[in-house]
């Protein structure tokens, strides 16, 4: 299976640069996994497709402002940060640009020194490894010089770092394009999860009385079908997931899906592609893309069931 099979025309303009002041009001398109039917709605009219006994999966994360900007110490040149993985202590693997300017040794100033940080290590794909050294309480230090990791078509910088949450985010969390022609050679990013016991109780006992799961983001259903046993059964457990999930993957747990609209030949189209099919996912967004829906993360919603 190729990564161009994936591959969608969308005009740039398509492309959501913030988000609605109403989300409720974005526009949903639903479709019918099986049938490749699809209809045209109101993200307010999902409650019509939701049954008494359904089990909705909400992730909960909250995007950090991950992204620093700094200046190398030696040379004062601009290097930017993002923080991918928190280590150990304060050690984080990070992804900065340019890499070629951050060899280990190489010291870094973000916001005239009141952060530092010190390249350790480099590690898989050329991640830096970063110990940073601060006075005070570093979430407190970075909410006031970190900017939201906004994807590379998000060109308009957010006012308010709030937009970029679900409205039920809470704990914090972080969050790599396909790069290979064939893709069962592309290496998933990982993803932290925690399912909680009651969380656990609630899905089963979902899927042991005859409902449905429906899991409300792409990280959502990567973390229950990574954590479910064959029969998919779900305990209380957390850990690292890189599930990569492309057609041909059955799924253990998730019924249906909310979520929006995302790139071209990237591992979430290729997700949707597992549960709906591809030929279905490419017209249904052929149709969207028709109708002028808003892509990506400031968009419209699907609900594939």
């Amino acid at each position: 299976m190729k990564r161009q099979d994936f591959y969608y025309e969308l005009p740039e303009e398509l492309i959501a640069q913030d988000p609605l002041e109403d989300r409720s009001s974005s526009r949903l398109l639903v479709l019918d996994k099986e049938t490749g039917a699809f209809s045209h709605h109101v993200f307010k009219e999902i409650t019509e497709y939701l049954h008494e006994g359904d089990c909705l999966v909400i992730n909960d994360t909250k995007v950090i402002p991950a992204r620093l900007i700094g200046s190398k110490v030696e040379t004062n040149a601009k290097i930017e940060v993002l923080l991918l993985k928190r280590k150990e202590n304060n050690v984080w693997e990070t992804l900065v640009k340019p890499g070629k300017k951050a060899k280990v040794g190489a010291k870094i100033s973000f916001g005239d020194g009141l952060l530092m940080g010190e390249v350790i290590d480099v590690v898989e794909e050329g991640n830096r490894l970063i110990k940073f050294d601060f006075d005070g309480i570093f979430e407190e230090i970075l909410d006031q010089l970190g900017q939201m990791p906004l994807p590379p078509y998000i060109t308009h910088q957010l006012e308010d770092k709030n937009r970029y949450q679900t409205v039920y985010a809470t704990h914090t969390g972080t969050f790599r394009p396909v790069k290979v022609d064939e893709i069962t050679e592309h290496h998933m990013h990982s993803e932290f999860f925690m399912i909680d016991e009651e969380a656990a109780e609630k899905i089963n006992r979902a899927k042991e009385t005859g409902h449905r799961v429906i899991c409300v983001g792409t990280t959502s259903c990567r973390t229950v079908e990574s954590a479910a046993d064959e029969n998919g059964h779900l305990e209380a457990k957390s850990g690292w997931t890189q599930i990569f999930i492309y057609p041909g993957h059955k799924f253990k747990v998730l019924d249906c899906l909310i979520t929006n609209f995302h790139l071209p030949e990237s591992t979430l189209i290729m997700l949707v592609s597992a549960l709906a099919g591809r030929e279905h996912v490419l017209a249904a967004y052929e149709e969207a893309v028709k109708e002028r829906y808003r892509f990506f993360s400031f968009g419209d919603a699907m609900f594939i069931q």
